[in-house]
């Protein structure tokens, strides 16, 4: 199908968002991320789930080896604080075109430096399914633009 068939209301042949949902660290409380993994799959994304207490290195490794888009780290108990970490972990990898998001109990102190290391977004609890799910479709527009070099 040619992209002017697509643009007039063909069929998309992108594939879905790929969103990589984990925990790093010690922080074993893991139904919040249970939830949003599903929400997300429901939401038509495809989703590699990962258990609790995950390391960085898992992650990336994880992470570059099934072409993640976006990361989800959960944090209930101030794991959060790894995150930046990751990210550094991230560009050394070569795969600093994968978006991270942290979901959970983030003080605004330390929200400030999830972003300054380079998360893209922050979300609270109480912030609806249908919010995270879009933002996770911009995040990875943006993802694959920076890996291809073309614009979304």
């Amino acid at each position: 199908m040619s992209d002017e068939s697509r643009a007039q209301g063909g069929l998309r042949t992108d594939p879905p968002p790929k969103v990589v949902v984990t925990k790093i660290g010690l922080d074993g409380h893991d139904r919040g991320s249970r939830v949003i993994a599903a929400s997300l799959r429901d939401a038509g994304m495809e989703v590699v789930y990962t258990p609790p207490w995950q390391d960085i290195a898992a992650v990336i490794k994880l992470a570059i080896e099934e072409d993640a888009d976006v990361i989800g780290v959960s944090s209930l108990a101030s794991d959060h604080l790894l995150v930046p970490k990751l990210m550094a972990g991230l560009r050394k990898a070569g795969a600093g075109d994968v978006q991270v998001v942290v979901g959970g109990i983030v003080p605004p102190g330390d929200e400030k430096q999830l972003l300054d290391a380079g998360v893209a977004r922050v979300f609270h609890p109480g912030t609806s399914l249908q919010v995270i799910a879009q933002a996770i479709r911009e995040l990875s527009a943006r993802a694959r633009s920076l890996r291809t070099g073309v614009p979304s």
